[in-house]
């Protein structure tokens, strides 16, 4: 049975058998608050996507993650906790004293991530297009002491980005299915000298 936990949220996938695998999980995870369901695909601007309650009450959770806490709504907000490992490494290779541009940001734990692992950096820009994710990720700024370092930005990344070209050392694309076609964005984003942009793509076998 594949599933996420999400602090006190477990997410289920769809061809799963309801009853079986809330009594299977209540046993297992006795602290869980909420058992969801998928029942379909990541939909729309923000990314999220269909849930169906299988048993409990709310979809607003805090979820820790290397020490950092991150409060968000699993039902309006993008948040994948595998994508954990890899908002670590990323944060291990950012410098002091640089700026960083995090697009599509969520609710913030790439950029929360790097200014606690590198406390040194100069500036974490945070890119969000959803006000939701917005709202938590100022909340969550408070919560892990990191106000003075990241900045949340509402905003599409083709508007919001603009005042910051040619500023950023390092820009990190966290959106794999369509972050490519915001790569002349990112690009703009860095200084004359140059920089390093993280992207991701996830594509067909055929691409």
């Amino acid at each position: 049975m594949a599933f996420d936990i999400i602090g006190d949220i477990a997410i289920v996938e769809e061809d799963v058998d309801e009853k079986k695998t809330v009594a299977e999980l209540r046993e297992t995870y006795p602290h869980l608050k909420t058992i969801l369901k998928k029942t379909g695909g990541r939909e729309g601007e923000f990314r999220t996507r269909p849930l169906k309650k299988l048993w409990g009450d709310g979809t607003e959770t805090t979820h820790m993650e290397h020490g950092m806490r991150f409060r968000l709504d699993v039902q309006t907000c993008y948040f994948s906790p595998r994508e954990s490992t890899e908002r670590q490494r990323i944060a291990g290779e950012v410098l002091p004293k640089e700026i960083v541009m995090v697009m599509f940001a969520g609710v913030g734990p790439f950029s929360i991530a790097i200014a606690k692992k590198q406390p040194k950096v100069g500036r974490v820009i945070s890119v969000e297009s959803n006000p939701e994710c917005i709202r938590y990720m100022e909340e969550n700024v408070r919560l892990n002491q990191c106000k003075y370092v990241v900045e949340p930005l509402l905003g599409d990344v083709g508007v919001a980005c603009k005042p910051h070209f040619g500023r950023c050392d390092r820009v990190v694309m966290p959106l794999p299915r369509e972050g490519c076609k915001f790569l002349p964005i990112a690009l703009a984003c860095l200084k004359p000298k140059g920089g390093i942009i993280h992207f991701y793509y996830v594509g067909m076998r055929s691409d």
